[in-house]
């Protein structure tokens, strides 16, 4: 598959990260310019700064809710972050003081986020449940270094990545419980940074240092891997007119790239489910 950059090179700081679409297909990437920020390119291809995290915040991913407000890992906060897309106020959606540094989210229909929580010099990491509430509750005991972390369509199951370990588990989700642990897949070398379903129950993994795009079937097996420009793709997302388009955040060259595929992806389906006003 052909991929290209969507902006000039270095748009973005080494941190570019988190990218989320949003109804109306802007795409958004965190430390657009510098760091503490949230970039935003519209469909048009027009990047800026979208807006300005308080300070000493940084963000990692971003998810959207069904409100259509934007959360946001804060790493450097332990917290998770709520933008008001209409005011560009930034909130608190919920947030504990023994996180170490929230990275990356998922969103289940209902509003339940999960949050990786990795200690990269220990190679450890946990998962945080955060409710629409608030209420912050560690929900897995110590892991490897987690990172990506995604839903499956069904929302049955609860899938994170462990980044220096290689490995990606799947656990059962339950009315907001994850429970038996069940190794997914494995990988014989290089790191494993964000991940996103597709429709049909595809997982497209960015494969940090391998400078590629693997896609896993429902049974974990590899049907396919794409090639990138950059050796170190962070994150991604599905967007677009029909949600065929994967943005990927790239941090050799400071931007996104893009690719075609198939299916639309999960996340993209769910933001079309509610589509805020504009006004």
């Amino acid at each position: 598959m052909k991929t290209d950059h969507l902006l000039a090179p270095h748009s973005f700081t080494a941190g570019i990260e988190g990218p989320a679409c949003d109804a109306h297909g802007n795409l958004y990437a965190v430390n657009f310019a510098r760091q503490g920020t949230i970039g935003v390119v519209t469909p048009e291809g027009r990047g800026y700064v979208f807006v300005d995290l308080p300070s000493g915040s940084v963000g990692n991913g971003i998810r959207f809710d069904s409100a259509g407000d934007m959360l946001i890992a804060d790493c450097t906060g332990h917290k998770v972050l709520k933008v008001d897309m209409r005011t560009r106020s930034v909130g608190v959606r919920g947030g504990d003081a023994s996180m170490n540094q929230p990275n990356d989210l998922c969103i289940t229909s209902d509003d339940l986020v999960f949050a990786s929580d990795p200690e990269w010099v220990r190679f450890t990491g946990r998962i945080w449940r955060v409710t629409p509430q608030g209420e912050t509750t560690l929900v897995s005991g110590p892991m490897g270094t987690t990172n990506g972390i995604e839903i499956d369509n069904e929302e049955r199951h609860l899938f994170v990545d462990e980044s220096e370990q290689r490995r990606i588990w799947r656990f059962d989700l339950d009315s907001g419980r994850i429970s038996n642990p069940i190794l997914f897949h494995e990988f014989p070398d290089f790191g494993l940074d964000g991940m996103r379903f597709d429709v049909e129950g595809n997982l497209y993994v960015t494969r940090y240092g391998k400078g590629t795009l693997v896609v896993l079937d429902r049974r974990g097996e590899v049907v396919e891997e794409i090639v990138l420009k950059g050796s170190r793709p962070s994150n991604l997302c599905f967007g677009g007119e029909d949600g065929r388009t994967l943005y990927i955040t790239e941090v050799d060259h400071g931007t996104v790239e893009w690719v075609r595929v198939p299916h639309p992806g999960r996340e993209w389906r769910m933001a079309r489910r509610r589509v805020p006003s504009r006004d």
